[in-house]
């Protein structure tokens, strides 16, 4: 497998009865996301770092294709500089590692503050970053985004196979709001704008693989034309042998896994990948069990 799709978490209640089973149960959430999706952000080691028992559960809860991809926690990503967190760093990283197989780029997201200013830091930082584990890292201080910021940038990444996370919040931001009905899923869109990067998106790959992270609009049908870019985009990427890991988002959750799919389909369209489990999991879906179709 080599394009690997998936969201942000594997818990949201509101994909129960949808995207999971009616009745799904909290503990099943994980089991029941593995079944249909093939990776995800592990958003939950950037607030609090799991027990090696907890990584191994997790592990043995989904299949041997899956991947995980755990963000690096907030006590090494936003507090300054990196250096100083190197052994905390080597810490997680080996905890990590109790994925095995199932272990996907490890995802480091970098604060506003954090600019080129600190280049001297990141390039240490890389240096001592253990090769054989993946890493992509996200870069919000706009300045990474002008020249010669962001070719340097590029070519330091290169150097070392790490991927400059891509993404694109275009969706949440050129949707008109009017055309979103529920006062919730508004206010969904406002946080969403405030709290997600308003970044140039500059799709280049910098590592034998991609990273990418779509914040979609909650009216999902918008989201056909950028999901053709992006099918047109990451399928040429497949052909040069590149390995994806697509996630994704949207201020209401419970779209998400319907945009996944969506992509994976333009993607399928353009060149032969593996079917997602998905397809397994509606055939052997229960008659109280209603399949999302939003598109």
């Amino acid at each position: 497998m080599t394009f690997f799709i998936g969201s942000a978490v594997w818990a949201h209640q509101g994909w129960v009865g949808n995207f999971f089973p009616k009745g799904t149960k909290q503990a099943d959430y994980l089991r029941e996301y593995a079944k249909r999706l093939t990776t995800v952000e592990g958003n939950t080691t950037f607030w609090a770092t799991p027990s090696v028992e907890t990584v191994l559960r997790w592990a043995e809860d989904t299949p041997a294709h899956f991947r995980f991809c755990p963000k690096l926690p907030r006590s090494v990503s936003h507090a300054g500089q990196l250096m100083p967190h190197l052994s905390e760093t080597q810490r997680f990283v080996d905890l990590m590692r109790n994925f095995g197989t199932r272990l996907g780029p490890l995802f480091l997201q970098l604060p506003p503050r954090y600019s080129p200013k600190l280049s001297n830091d990141l390039q240490k930082f890389l240096a001592a970053w253990p090769r054989e584990v993946k890493l992509a890292i996200e870069v919000r201080h706009l300045d990474w985004f002008g020249e010669p910021q962001h070719s340097a940038l590029n070519d330091l990444l290169r150097a070392h196979d790490v991927a400059r996370v891509l993404i694109d919040t275009r969706p949440i931001r050129t949707m008109p709001e009017a055309k979103i009905e529920d006062g919730k899923v508004k206010v969904l869109l406002e946080q969403a704008q405030e709290r997600k990067p308003d970044v140039p998106l500059l799709p280049e790959r910098t590592a034998s693989f991609a990273f990418v992270r779509y914040i979609g609009s909650p009216d999902v049908a918008a989201n056909a034309p950028l999901l053709e870019e992006w099918a047109n985009r990451m399928a040429g990427w497949l052909k040069e042998d590149a390995t994806i890991f697509a996630f994704c988002h949207c201020p209401d959750e419970t779209f998400s896994p319907q945009i996944c799919r969506e992509l994976h389909q333009r993607v399928a369209a353009r060149m032969k990948i593996d079917p997602l489990p998905w397809e397994e999991a509606d055939r052997e879906a229960p008659a109280n069990y209603t399949q999302a179709s939003l598109f």
